[in-house]
């Protein structure tokens, strides 16, 4: 299991991310809105702004105050440090 850190020490499962997207579209909006509205919505921006929204295969949506650029950054990294490591 590899965990990717989300912000203030939040950390996700990434072999259960299925999306990173930016919450301004309103398909996006409405995604987290029925994720509220079932319980599934995991609220990790601790009251700062949401700039990213993770979907995952659990159906649980998790919101992020980190762009979806810096999550999927350190999503890559950790693959490839995790290449590397095996490959040593």
């Amino acid at each position: 299991m590899k965990l990717v850190n989300i912000g203030f020490g939040n950390m996700i499962n990434a072999s259960k991310l299925v999306a990173i997207v930016s919450p301004d579209s309103a398909p996006v909006k409405r995604i987290v809105q029925e994720a509220k509205n079932n319980g599934t919505l995991i609220d990790a921006t601790q009251g700062r702004r949401t700039r990213a929204v993770l979907i995952m295969d659990s159906d649980h949506v998790v919101l992020s105050y980190l762009q979806a650029e810096t999550v999927a950054h350190r999503l890559n990294n950790d693959e490839i440090d995790e290449e590397e490591e095996e490959n040593e």
